[in-house]
């Protein structure tokens, strides 16, 4: 099993939900008040069975046109036709933007091979309450492409794929658990996008229940030492993936 983290880039965002472009060697967080600053870090997986993609990004182009996700799964050695699963923790659009690829007045699958795992009750969410971190016309597409299977609840999708709903940052949040020759990675979503929310106690007003959400990062980090799992982490700055260890005095990265 491979792991390649794919870096799309750092943005601020604030209120409307727009995600702009942020470099630290050009900006300034001043000049973007009221802001929050994410990095956005989807991950690809070659397993002995599937090449997967665990949530799309934000569908961003380079100057050239082309999708940076595209981009870097060429630069990783494999081509985005090769994808044959995509794994999404839930809808958001800095999650889903990448799960169509908008060209030319016109939006189309990024990846047509592939299957698309998705939370039922995370799409029917998306639908009935409308909110600006769900853009449906970009699920619209995805709809009418008979590329989605739907799951509900926590089980297994094949040998390596396992998914677990825990709600905590959208009510339908799910995370993922790939595991092959002993070995197993945990994406947490936005449960746990960062190493440092680990560490530290945190819990975020931008979750639909902050206190569930908070707790969830414990349990899994805990799960995640006394299992040896590999965590990784789709907003972390520098540190895209890691074991975790546990002692009375809390949480390390390791």
């Amino acid at each position: 099993m491979k792991i390649f983290p794919l870096y799309e880039g750092s943005y601020s965002v604030d209120i409307s939900k727009k995600f702009i472009p942020f470099d630290p060697a050009i900006h300034q967080a001043k000049d973007r008040p009221a802001s929050l600053f994410v990095h956005v870090r989807p991950f690809l997986i070659q397993t002995s069975k599937d090449l997967i993609l665990i949530d799309t990004g934000l569908g961003y182009h380079d100057a050239s046109g082309e999708l940076f996700l595209h981009q870097h799964i060429r630069k990783a050695g494999f081509q985005p036709e090769e994808v044959s699963l995509v794994l999404m923790s839930h809808l958001h659009f800095d999650h889903s933007g990448g799960m169509v690829n908008h060209r030319d007045s016109k939006m189309d699958l990024s990846f047509p091979h592939a299957e698309y795992i998705i939370q039922r009750g995370e799409w029917e969410s998306a639908y009935s309450k409308p909110s600006k971190s769900y853009r449906t016309d970009i699920f619209d597409i995805l709809q009418r492409s008979g590329c989605i299977r739907f799951v509900e609840g926590s089980g297994q999708l094949n040998q390596q794929v396992k998914f677990e709903l825990c709600g905590g940052h959208t009510e339908f949040h799910q995370v993922f658990l790939i595991e092959e020759d002993g070995e197993t990675y945990f994406f947490g979503g936005d449960v746990l996008p960062e190493p440092e929310q680990l560490i530290r106690k945190f819990m975020a007003k931008y979750d639909f229940d902050p206190r569930q959400t908070m707790q969830l990062r414990e349990d899994y980090g805990k799960r995640a030492a006394s299992e040896s799992w590999t965590c990784l982490y789709y907003h972390a700055k520098t540190k895209a993936m890691s074991k975790v260890l546990y002692d009375e005095q809390g949480f390390h990265l390791k």
